[in-house]
């Protein structure tokens, strides 16, 4: 069985930090890159960050403005997503995704996504 577990998320207020963990449930993804998506209701999943298991450094969507950092552990076998300066508009449900591609941006060069958790931000 492929499966992402995402977890981490919860109700924070405005300025508040939150960290979100993905744990694949196998060891296949090593030539893979590893993704965060989020997805605001009525919308389309839109693109947070990437990184590559070995050899790529994370990159981001340009709106996020560097509040949100994305890391990796390869002993661990668990991808995270720093989210710092949380605003209100940054409410969604964020899913976890693994993509064949070298550099996935868009939902459709996903291959795989987790269940999604909901981070919600109050103010």
């Amino acid at each position: 069985q492929v499966q992402l577990v995402e977890s981490g998320g919860g109700l924070v207020q405005a300025g508040d930090s939150l960290r979100l963990s993905c744990l694949p449930s196998t060891h296949t993804f090593t030539s893979y890159s590893m993704a965060w998506f989020r997805q605001f209701p009525e919308k389309e999943r839109e693109f947070v960050a990437a990184i590559r298991w070995v050899g790529g450094s994370p990159y981001y969507a340009d709106s996020l403005q560097g509040r949100f950092t994305m890391s990796r552990d390869n002993a661990e076998n668990t991808v995270y997503l720093q989210m710092s300066s949380l605003k209100p508009e940054d409410t969604a449900v964020y899913y976890c995704a693994a993509s064949i591609q070298i550099r996935p941006t868009t939902s459709t060069d996903i291959d795989y996504w987790g269940q999604g958790t909901q981070v919600t931000v109050s103010s």
